[in-house]
């Protein structure tokens, strides 16, 4: 914090300029001083030289006054100063040319009387003074105003004496006057500036210390407020009893450099210690007066608090400490160069990708320009790679993920960001990174978009996507051929137009997916159409909206199945049912393979994300920032979907590996790994037994319900109760909450897949249908009892081990 900061009405531009009028104002009192010295000198042997003309003129004086002739003239003229004769009622008898000079006045032309020409402020006092002269018939060094005729005001000195008639009685008094008019005015100086120069030191935001060897003799204002002694306490100490320095050499230094210079001054930082313990940091400008043997007279120190200052270099240079360190480890090569082109700062990585064989310290200094001619043959294109550079400079404006290729098969990606400081050009920053696997990676995405555009686009389901308008977007082949048209027949034409459902149909569809996403429903169902030549067919429609990131439908997406055989085969046929059966579990099969490939392009996805945000979150904004958070968001969600799928698809499949399993430990763990509001508890209303399952599938059971009851509890105090019965072949779990309730009509249909109740988006409906699936393996039942605003209590039951079939 600066100087002006800490007195609270002072900029450090004020401080300076008090210190340059203090010295000033020192300056002229020593040059004054050395004058007025000099002018008293002279002036002291005037007057004693006056002395013995007033003595040597006296006696002639007595016998000329009594003849009153012009004889008088002749015996004070050689007097150079001032000289009158005055009789007791102060008119002048006589003067010589000096006194005629500077009074403006000749006695000989008209009356004058010198006690007229007394200023009014000094009356009292020039009368007391004349009865002085009366009583002694002396009077030394009288001084007063006066108003002379020509030369105005003037400040004179007068050394006077009677002068006595042959009775002895004062006839007149004589008096040599003398001007002393500038010495008053000196002196007035002087005290002024001295007032001025104490006004300074006092009220100056520096402490000001005045030492003589080496003992504190004065202390101003702020430095007492600054330490917290008095100034009679510090009268008492050295400079070294309340402060010491960080660099006892540097101190010895400075002083013998200000004799070499003969400065006499020199700043250093001396650590001051308070009286109540605390410590603070100083500038001190210390100034010397020598003697005229050049020994030290007295030391003025000058002292500026800068602790803050101190404590903010500390922090600034450790932060750029910190910051160099943290460039140098980078993994992004760092090249920092001056408007010159000249190295400032490189990191190893830098030198690392370009195989410098040399620190990056050594780079230091060096002229970039013509060191890169050293490394241009590193380039797939040398030249042209030479011109982009010097072209990025010349235009001096940000370039980002400019990419340049290696020779050796590589891609670097650079940036380059300008510095300007106030509007004035201070160099660049280069940031390098290897892009050569992201690449590839984009790359090998691309093929497995191509790979699954060749899958959809021949696999042997109907594919079609629409917007909210029924705009027909993309179809696949399957679809035209199942139709009897072309792409371009159908793409860009209204849904209910080219596909051949009838109007009910629409209508059914378009309630399915009116509204926010939380409101429609994704679901299969069988249509039959007319082909042409009146051939009717079945299809097998599975319709899923699609959502903005607001969750408002902005279309939906059909796979659709020629089931045309299959329900023939119904209506003809008792086994229809079981090759329906077979092709539904086709359709699963299916979905799993689908799903369990899409999680390979699913985490590249994910990896170039964390890329793109991990390389350009300084450089994006913050809606970029949000929108890359976000696609995270959806990969995440996306990857719950299948692996929920996964899990529902795998069920069912494998061996049990039916052990003994503590229902308490099962449910500790689970309390670990999910999330549990901080309102909401999770208790058991009496120790769980132990049994005999597959503790996998136990922890899957009891995790998806314990996850759901907790979410959805909206309760101040939320609480999960679990109990148990235990019968003669099945153990009868119950899982209570106090949530928000479930409405009957989803009793049933929470246990489906995909079903899920309430707005939490990340919901895959896909938890309850794994625990119906669960639960059917060990031969059970699940149901549950609900009401809304009070709670829902889960009930289900195990077949004992021994009853169960293995699997």
């Amino acid at each position: 914090m600066k100087a002006a900061q800490r007195s609270g009405s002072k900029s450090p531009k004020t401080d300076s300029n008090e210190v340059s009028v203090l010295k000033r104002a020192l300056a002229r009192e020593k040059k004054s001083r050395k004058v007025a010295e000099n002018l008293l000198e002279s002036k002291a042997k005037e007057l004693y030289d006056a002395s013995l003309h007033l003595k040597e003129a006296n006696g002639r004086l007595e016998a000329l006054l009594d003849n009153k002739g012009d004889r008088i003239d002749s015996a004070f003229i050689n007097i150079i100063d001032p000289y009158v004769v005055m009789d007791m009622m102060t008119n002048v008898i006589n003067m010589n040319a000096s006194a005629k000079e500077f009074l403006g006045y000749d006695h000989t032309k008209e009356v004058v009387n010198l006690s007229g020409l007394v200023h009014p402020d000094y009356m009292q006092y020039t009368a007391e003074s004349f009865q002085t002269l009366m009583q002694v018939g002396v009077l030394k060094n009288y001084s007063a105003k006066i108003i002379t005729k020509s030369l105005g005001e003037k400040y004179v000195n007068i050394n006077a004496s009677l002068i006595y008639n042959e009775n002895g009685s004062p006839i007149a008094a004589q008096g040599v006057i003398r001007d002393i008019t500038q010495e008053v005015e000196i002196r007035n100086l002087l005290e002024n500036q001295k007032k001025q120069q104490d006004i300074i030191v006092e009220n100056s935001s520096l402490g000001i210390l005045l030492i003589v060897k080496d003992k504190i003799i004065k202390a101003n204002k702020s430095f007492v407020e600054l330490l917290g002694y008095s100034e009679l306490e510090l009268k008492k100490l050295s400079i070294n009893d309340i402060s010491s320095l960080e660099d006892s050499n540097l101190y010895e230094n400075l002083v013998e450099k200000s004799l070499e210079d003969d400065s006499n001054k020199f700043s250093i930082i001396r650590k001051f210690y308070k009286k109540n313990g605390d410590a603070l940091y100083g500038k001190t400008s210390m100034s010397t007066l020598r003697d005229s043997n050049g020994d030290i007279e007295y030391n003025v120190a000058m002292i500026e608090d800068i602790t803050q200052e101190k404590i903010s270099e500390e922090k600034l240079r450790a932060s750029e400490e910190r910051m160099t360190t943290l460039i140098k480890n980078l993994q992004t090569g760092i090249l920092l160069e001056d408007q010159n082109r000249h190295i400032v700062l490189a990191n190893k990585k830098f030198c690392d990708l370009f195989a410098i064989p040399v620190s990056p310290d050594v780079l230091k200094g060096v002229n970039s320009k013509k060191s890169i001619h050293k490394y241009k043959h590193m380039f797939l294109e040398p030249e042209n790679a030479i011109k982009r550079i010097d072209q990025v400079i010349q235009e001096k404006k940000v370039v980002t993920a400019d990419e340049m290729e290696l020779l050796d098969g590589r891609t670097f990606e650079r940036d380059y960001i300008p510095l300007f400081n106030n509007g004035e050009y201070q160099g660049h920053l280069w940031t390098y990174n290897d892009v050569t696997l992201k690449k590839n990676y984009r790359k090998n995405l691309e093929i497995q978009k191509e790979k699954y555009s060749g899958i959809i686009a021949n696999m042997n389901l109907g594919l079609i996507e629409a917007d909210i308008d029924d705009n027909i977007l993309m179809v696949n082949q399957c679809l035209c051929d199942m139709i009897g048209c072309t792409k371009e027949d159908l793409v860009g034409h209204k849904a209910k137009e080219v596909i051949p459902f009838d109007k009910k149909t629409f209508e059914t569809i378009k309630e399915l997916r009116k509204g926010k996403k939380e409101n429609s429903i994704s679901d299969s169902y069988e249509v039959a159409v007319n082909i042409s030549k009146n051939e009717k067919r079945f299809w097998l429609i599975s319709g899923a909206p699609r959502y903005d990131d607001a969750g408002n439908i902005i279309g939906s997406i059909g796979v659709l199945f020629d089931i045309t055989e299959q329900k023939n085969l119904e209506l003809q046929k008792e086994d229809l049912l079981q090759e329906l059966e077979s092709s539904n579990k086709g359709l699963q099969e299916y979905a799993h393979i689908v799903s369990h490939d899409l999680k390979s392009p699913l985490r590249s996805v994910s990896a170039l994300a964390s890329w793109l945000y991990d390389d350009y979150k300084d450089t994006l904004d913050e809606n970029g920032r949000y929108n890359l958070k976000m696609m995270q968001e959806k990969i995440e969600g996306m990857d719950k979907l299948i692996t929920g799928i996964l899990k529902y698809s795998t069920v069912n499949s494998g061996t049990l590996d039916n052990t003994d399993v503590d229902m308490n430990q099962v449910i500790q763990e689970i309390e670990e790994i999910i999330y549990i509001p901080e309102n909401v508890s999770i208790k058991a209303k009496k120790k769980l037994p132990t049994i005999k399952a597959d503790k996998t599938k136990m922890h899957q059971l009891f995790q998806n319900f314990l996850s759901n009851a907790v979410v959805n509890i909206d309760k101040k105090n939320g609480l999960v109760e679990i109990d148990y019965k235990e019968n003669q072949t099945h153990w009868e779990f119950s899982i209570k909450d106090n949530g928000v309730g479930i409405p009957k009509e989803y009793h049933e249909k929470i246990f489906q897949i995909f079903q899920s109740i309430g707005s939490n988006e990340r919901s895959t409906g896909i938890g309850l249908s794994i625990v119906k699936k669960i639960i059917d393996r060990y031969n059970g039942k699940v149901w549950l009892e609900s009401e809304i605003g009070e709670g829902t209590t889960f009930y289900f039951t195990l077949q004992k081990d021994s009853k169960i079939e293995k699997q």
